[in-house]
């Protein structure tokens, strides 16, 4: 029983840190699903219509169990930001 439960934590432990990073384009597809404001690329927030609120910002949010647990945890960080300078969308400028 012990040897069952241990080959299965092995197997999930294997299988769900396969894949510990994203692309640019990964990144550029996947956070916007996340997020519940307006993802902005460079080109489009440079259109005289916007007015940027804040420059050079950064966050840090919690590390999730995935790569994708992780962009959620910065989703909610960018929309909180987002509301609290009173703004409508988001530039991402720079993910670490």
């Amino acid at each position: 029983m012990i040897k069952k439960i241990i080959t299965i934590f092995c197997a999930v432990a294997l299988f769900s840190s396969c894949k510990t990073s994203m692309t640019p384009i990964e990144v550029h597809n996947t956070l916007p699903k996340y997020t519940k404001t307006t993802f902005l690329t460079a080109s489009q927030a440079q259109n005289s219509n916007c007015t940027c609120l804040t420059k050079d910002r950064s966050y840090t949010a919690p590390i999730g169990m995935t790569v994708n647990a992780d962009l959620r945890n910065g989703a909610k960080g960018i929309d909180e930001w987002v509301a609290l300078d009173g703004g409508n969308a988001y530039v991402l400028r720079n993910f670490q």
